[in-house]
């Protein structure tokens, strides 16, 4: 449970991101939008953990880098400008499905028949959403939107293959860090001068940094190295949740009934996934073995171990244990002072 909490704070943020972009943020400039949202976060959390990236971590953090922070930013931005808040947030809920059939793939977490079920009630939902909605639709807006959950999703299964190397907020500070610097030369060269950020634009890039970006990406990928794959994916949910409610009632947007069906539909695919969310593991490692594997086994009624466990072998005449199955002898402790029985 805490770390579902725990990683149910980034969908929530990021939910509210929309709106902040849409609203409070300057328009046409996805990419040094997307910099100044990655780099000062990135720095922050290297602040805070003071760690430099090691061997293959150089590279491995260019890499989710680019996928994680600068290709998602720009596409989430340029997303967040063209879309109304609700829409651009509910795309994003095939991420948590996308996310799932990835981590079969690259971590070997195989989704069951209500897995795949729930994929196809969501993009239908997504569809019905999209397809159906009162005003005109942007294409480049859904394109974007798409694309950014795309590559969000494999970035997000990639970090969960590569977790458990290093801590987390160095991870994640090495990641914005260097998709802010990857990014930086390319907004240079296709947008100029930075734009000028008057008090509400300060404001909004102070929230999309600090608690969309450095929080939430943190909370994130902690809950990517202790939770499924599919799992946290399914708890991104609360991303469109977010957006659709702060566009309904803050920015006074419109779903229609059809577009409420979608949404529903959506929830439906999500929720039928999550109830077998526990993936399905490769044998062979030492925590996935039986307790018959192990030699380990459990106690009986009384808090004992069995005979077989507790019994040493009978000793031959010499007083010596016989030896086991692989030729060794066993040690025998006494209840003598010089065992644990005795001290």
């Amino acid at each position: 449970m805490r770390w579902t909490l725990t990683t149910a704070v980034a969908p929530v943020a990021w939910g509210a991101t929309y709106f902040v972009t849409r609203e409070f943020l300057p328009a046409g400039n996805p990419l040094y939008g997307a910099v100044i949202r990655a780099l000062p976060a990135g720095l922050l959390l290297l602040a805070v953990c003071r760690k430099l990236p090691r061997g293959s971590c150089w590279l491995k953090s260019l890499v989710l880098g680019a996928l994680n922070m600068s290709g998602f930013f720009a596409l989430v931005y340029v997303a967040a400008q063209r879309l109304p808040t609700s829409m651009a947030s509910i795309i994003m809920a095939v991420a948590p499905l996308a996310m799932m059939l990835l981590a079969w793939g690259l971590v070997g977490e195989r989704p069951g028949s209500r897995h795949l079920a729930g994929a196809g009630a969501g993009i239908a939902g997504v569809c019905l959403m999209v397809f159906t909605a009162t005003g005109p639709v942007d294409a480049l807006g859904i394109l974007a939107s798409v694309a950014a959950m795309g590559v969000s999703s494999f970035g997000y299964v990639l970090a969960k293959r590569w977790s458990g190397e290093v801590d987390v907020l160095a991870s994640t500070g090495w990641q914005l860090t260097g998709g802010g610097l990857l990014l930086l030369p390319f907004a240079v060269l296709a947008e100029g001068a930075p734009p000028s950020l008057d008090g509400p634009a300060l404001l909004g890039f102070a929230y999309v940094t600090v608690v969309a970006t450095a929080v939430a990406f943190a909370a994130w990928f902690a809950g990517l190295a202790h939770l499924p794959a599919g799992t946290v994916g399914l708890l991104g949910l609360l991303n469109p949740v977010t957006g659709v409610l702060l566009g309904v009632l803050i920015a006074h947007e419109t779903l229609s009934g059809r577009q409420m069906c979608g949404l529903l539909l959506t929830l439906c695919g999500v929720l039928l996934g999550r109830q077998t969310a526990r993936p399905h593991r490769t044998p062979g490692r030492t925590g996935d073995r039986t307790p018959e594997q192990t030699g380990n086994r459990p106690p009986d009624r009384t808090g004992n171990r069995t005979h077989e466990q507790t019994v040493s072998p009978t000793p031959d005449r010499t007083g010596v244990p016989a030896p086991d199955r692989t030729g060794h002898r066993e040690v025998v402790e006494c209840a003598r002072g010089d065992g644990p029985a005795g001290r």
